[in-house]
């Protein structure tokens, strides 16, 4: 641990980013998960909303600095393609 109170202050700073980052990134990939689960089930509707869902969680976890633009930029291609796919399939 730090000895003198600045570096113990960024110590605890930097340990409640590290909890809120972790927690943002559990949401984001719970939401991915959850829209999976919905192309799986050919629920088109479902899987539309979960889809948006997914999509406004990787906006904000950019906006927040906890994913790069373009990682979030390829996680919502990559979960585009796969939702264009089913509707597809279906048709």
């Amino acid at each position: 641990m730090a000895k003198s109170k600045t570096p113990a202050k960024r110590a605890r700073i930097n340990e409640a980013n590290r909890l809120r980052n972790k927690a943002q990134k559990s949401r984001l990939k719970t939401a991915i998960k959850n829209y999976e689960a919905s192309l799986s089930s050919n629920d088109v509707e479902s899987a539309q909303k979960k889809l948006l869902e997914a999509t406004s969680l990787i906006d904000k976890s950019v906006s927040k600095g906890i994913l790069h633009k373009n990682n979030a930029a390829r996680k919502k291609s990559s979960l585009a393609v796969k939702f264009n796919k089913m509707t597809e399939a279906s048709n």
